[in-house]
């Protein structure tokens, strides 16, 4: 009879996951770990309603990424066009997961233009008047009192 066989010790400590390179992985879930969006169940309704592009193309929620994959994200009127570096398992920090990808010259313009913009137009708007006061109230009640 053979002598029981013990597993050599490792440098894993008790309850901690074994980092294992990941080779494709969901755009869904990649969008999560990287931090596009706050949940996967946002990033899966954002591959389904047609705002995210592999490649110049619609994709489902189920299709795998690999790094080198160039994603577009359109999220609340910006959009970013971003080159898969890198895949990870687990949702990490924000300093992580700005590891897994790189964004390209051409989005960070663009946003920096869209960003200008707004921003104009904010200025052409004038700053927010805020509640009436008592004199304000009073016109205003006049003003809807009096007939057309």
């Amino acid at each position: 009879m053979q002598p029981a066989m013990t597993p050599a010790p490792s440098k894993q400590r008790p309850g901690e996951v074994m980092e294992q390179p990941v080779s494709s992985q969901r755009i869904d879930k990649w969008l999560w770990v990287a931090r596009f969006f706050k949940t996967r169940s946002l990033a899966t309704a954002a591959v389904t309603g047609g705002r995210v592009h592999v490649d110049g193309q619609r994709v489902k929620p189920a299709r795998p990424i690999a790094a080198g994959s160039t994603i577009t994200i359109s999220k609340a009127q910006i959009e970013f066009e971003v080159i898969v570096q890198a895949l990870a398992k687990q949702r990490g920090s924000a300093t992580v997961a700005a590891t897994l990808y790189t964004e390209t010259e051409a989005s960070i313009t663009r946003r920096a233009q869209e960003r200008e913009r707004r921003h104009q137009q904010n200025l052409r708007r004038g700053a927010d008047p805020g509640r009436p006061d008592k004199k304000g109230r009073r016109d205003l009640l006049r003003m809807k009192k009096e007939p057309l």
